[in-house]
């Protein structure tokens, strides 16, 4: 899945907000509390085709699994996990992403997550005016990681037909759009942010994107070390690179697509809640499931990330939200991202109360040594002074400080159906 992208111009969006929400918020009067920010923008993507259930997708097909599961007793990564939440690609996923932490009690998110616009080679390279805002948001604080998201191709959500993917795939593979991707980590170091992680090609054993693998596998690996070795040729950069497939087999096993431990440093999954009537557990042990994701990431010696992950075709699902939030805690991924708009999330989708009480309950206040966020512990309510009107019911006060505050007679509530 991918959200849409849209060119926005991040420095006329991070000026103007705080004037829109001090107009607003001083023409509806002042606001004190804490409240849950909806977005009443629509969604941004189009859900990732994924196998609509019909009853033999309940019952997985009989495929070999692909990996031997090798034991270790070292561990692949001695970095915490982090916490982080896709909201949106532009500046406002940046802006969002303190009114979310405020929602679930202060709890920080140290990953934030974006995706480059697939459209053409230009947005590919990464205009300055798009990545310049999450590079400021991740040089704020030395413990935060940037995860972009980086397509393999232009066109990438237009329709392009195999014959056309493979034919751009061998073209990649001979390196005719090494220039590109140079571009991109030029731009990357420059912005002082040369430890991102790519997420490169992602879901690419599926077959929404002109990235995908399957039309010639062995292209396409070629490709991707292609891009791998550009990147890291640049002075200064210390990416990381994340193979993500989508979960199950998807349009060919995503093992197959794997490059090689050489140019992967993170084998992370792309995991929603599908098809409908799956179970956790079948989506556990389903083949090329969350399991052998594991296993394989074992084996190679690589950390494990959940790039995308949410609800979907089962609906407010609390417990896939549970059984997720266990799974991660036992399996301690590098970072997890939770796709944040309808049908997927959990803050801006009204459509997912039950799941959202528990996502909230479960990482409310949390810190590193906070116990397993499977198990709700009872959400704490900030107080507020005797006779304090409560906030609206769409607005999240922002925290400005007291002298502010005493200036405008109030906390500032901040709605995002002004976008």
């Amino acid at each position: 899945m991918a959200p849409q992208h849209k060119r926005t111009g991040v420095r006329r969006l991070a000026l103007g907000a705080a004037a829109v929400a001090a107009s607003a918020a001083l023409a509806s009067g002042p606001a004190v509390g804490v409240g849950v920010a909806r977005a009443a923008e629509p969604r941004a993507p189009a859900p990732t085709p994924a196998p609509v259930a019909s009853p033999s997708a309940l019952t997985p097909p009989a495929v070999p699994v692909p990996v031997t599961p090798v034991p270790s007793t070292t561990p692949v990564t001695e970095e915490a996990p982090a916490v982080g939440v896709f909201l949106k690609s532009d500046a406002r996923g940046v802006a969002r992403m303190p009114l979310f932490s405020h929602w679930l009690g202060g709890t920080e998110l140290r990953a934030g997550h974006t995706y480059l616009p697939g459209h053409r080679w230009r947005d590919i390279e990464g205009a300055p005016d798009f990545l310049d805002v999450w590079a400021q948001w991740r040089n704020k604080k030395a413990d935060r990681m940037l995860v972009l998201n980086v397509p393999m191709q232009e066109r990438n959500e237009e329709g392009v037909s195999d014959n056309e993917v493979r034919r751009l795939l061998r073209q990649g593979a001979a390196g005719e759009f090494d220039h590109h991707f140079r571009v991109l980590a030029e731009r990357l170091v420059d912005l002082k942010v040369p430890d991102t992680i790519i997420v490169l090609g992602w879901e690419m054993n599926g077959t929404t994107y002109t990235h995908r693998c399957g039309p010639d596998p062995e292209a396409w690996k070629k490709y991707w070390n292609r891009i791998v070795t550009t990147m890291r040729s640049v002075p200064g950069q210390k990416f990381r690179f994340d193979f993500t497939p989508s979960r199950g087999v998807d349009a060919v096993p995503w093992t197959k697509c794997y490059p090689g431990d050489d140019t992967v440093d993170i084998i992370g999954m792309d995991s929603y809640d599908q098809p409908t009537g799956m179970s956790f557990e079948q989506q556990v042990k389903e083949p090329y499931g969350l399991q052998d994701h594991v296993d394989f990431a074992r084996a190679h010696g690589k950390p494990i990330s959940y790039p995308e992950w949410g609800l979907f075709r089962n609906g407010d699902n609390p417990e896939y939200m549970r059984s997720m939030l266990d799974w991660m805690e036992e399996h301690k991924p590098l970072y997890n991202t939770l796709t944040d708009y309808c049908p997927h999330g959990v803050w801006q989708c009204a459509a997912n109360p039950k799941s959202s009480h528990l996502y909230r309950s479960a990482l409310f206040g949390r810190t590193d040594e906070a116990t397993s966020p499977g198990t709700p512990t009872p959400q704490p309510t900030p107080s507020t002074p005797p006779g304090t009107p409560p906030p609206p019911a769409d607005c999240t006060p922002l925290d400005l400080g007291s002298w502010v505050e005493e200036w405008l007679g109030g906390k500032l509530c901040l709605r995002f159906d002004w976008w």
